[in-house]
């Protein structure tokens, strides 16, 4: 029963990543700044050159140097990077490593302006504060040999998490009237007057044995 529902989450989650494509698509097509970039994925709606990010954060939003999924790691400006940077933290994996989603970072296929998803960055400041960090270098493929100064993280405020959520929400019942839908026409091509859970409970059962089979051959022989 857990794995048909497991199957059925992804599912909603396939139909959920199909009616967003144009959007992520569309963005991924431009040119992108670091700071608009953060701003449209985060929420956080402060404007301006990365290195004025944390001032004009003073007093609006919560500060500090511990990461949270969402918030915006804030770099200080350096001579090679004279307007800063901002990027958006994606997930916080140890108390030292963080995966951040930015723009206009790494020179991919020879150009600026990219957007790179879910990278690795190293907090390497003596007290553990995220004040000095290294970061993925797409050229090189690994992190990169520079060491960033940082602020800190800027974090997202409770009405701007509230309003994520209810856009989660809404998507995610969008994405289950899709997979409802499709399911109901399946249901009627396949088996007419099947219900729509019960094709759904069979291809679960399917998918079930492929990833037996897949584990079967996939596995290290026992000694």
């Amino acid at each position: 029963m857990f794995r048909r529902a497991v199957h059925f989450a992804v599912g909603v989650f396939v139909a959920g990543v199909v009616a967003f494509a144009p959007i992520s698509s569309a963005m991924a097509d431009r040119y992108w700044q670091c700071a608009p970039f953060a701003r449209v994925v985060s929420g956080i709606q402060i404007f301006g050159d990365a290195h004025t990010w944390w001032r004009q954060a003073t007093g609006r939003y919560e500060t500090g140097v511990a990461p949270r999924a969402g918030s915006v790691l804030c770099f200080k400006p350096t001579g090679s990077m004279s307007l800063g940077h901002v990027a958006v933290v994606s997930q916080v994996l140890t108390d030292r490593v963080i995966q951040i989603t930015h723009a206009n970072w790494s020179r991919i296929g020879g150009s600026r302006g990219q957007i790179e998803r879910d990278v690795t960055v190293i907090d390497v400041s003596p007290a553990g504060d995220w004040s000095r960090v290294k970061v993925w270098y797409d050229p090189a493929r690994d992190i990169g040999s520079s060491t960033y100064p940082t602020y800190g993280f800027i974090h997202q405020d409770a009405q701007a998490v509230r309003l994520a959520s209810s856009q989660f929400n809404i998507a995610q019942n969008a994405a289950l009237t899709v997979a409802q839908s499709a399911a109901s026409q399946v249901a009627s091509t396949v088996r007419p007057g099947a219900s729509p859970l019960s094709i759904l409970g069979q291809a679960a059962d399917a998918g079930d044995r492929i990833a037996a089979l897949i584990q079967a051959v996939t596995a290290p022989p026992q000694r």
